[in-house]
């Protein structure tokens, strides 16, 4: 367990201000960016790593688009596509990274 920089597992302020707002509650990162346990601060609020896991992409689910900020798994695919310049692929994976801010 340690602290990590924010900006390394968040790279984009509106992905910062969206934790900060209880919007975003994970991410998913082509690698680990944090061990389960590691914390991060984002304007004075502490937040907690609380699972990291590889996933296939194509295990994902809306839910798991709503907790990225997006409104279902369609706008999110759209979204990662847009965003990497890459076509979305269900069997690449990524790593899950589930956090929460601590009280």
């Amino acid at each position: 367990m340690g602290t990590i920089d924010a900006d390394d597992l968040l790279p984009a302020e509106r992905l910062r201000k969206s934790a900060l707002e209880g919007e975003i509650t994970q991410i998913h990162r082509g690698d680990p960016h944090a061990s389960e346990g590691d914390t991060f601060e984002i304007d004075e609020t502490t937040f907690e790593v609380v699972t990291v896991i590889e996933r296939r992409l194509g295990d994902l689910t809306d839910e798991d688009a709503r907790a990225e900020g997006s409104p279902d798994l369609a706008a999110y695919k759209r979204r990662i596509e847009r965003t990497h310049d890459t076509e979305w692929d269900d069997e690449h994976t990524a790593f899950l990274h589930r956090f929460e801010p601590l009280e």
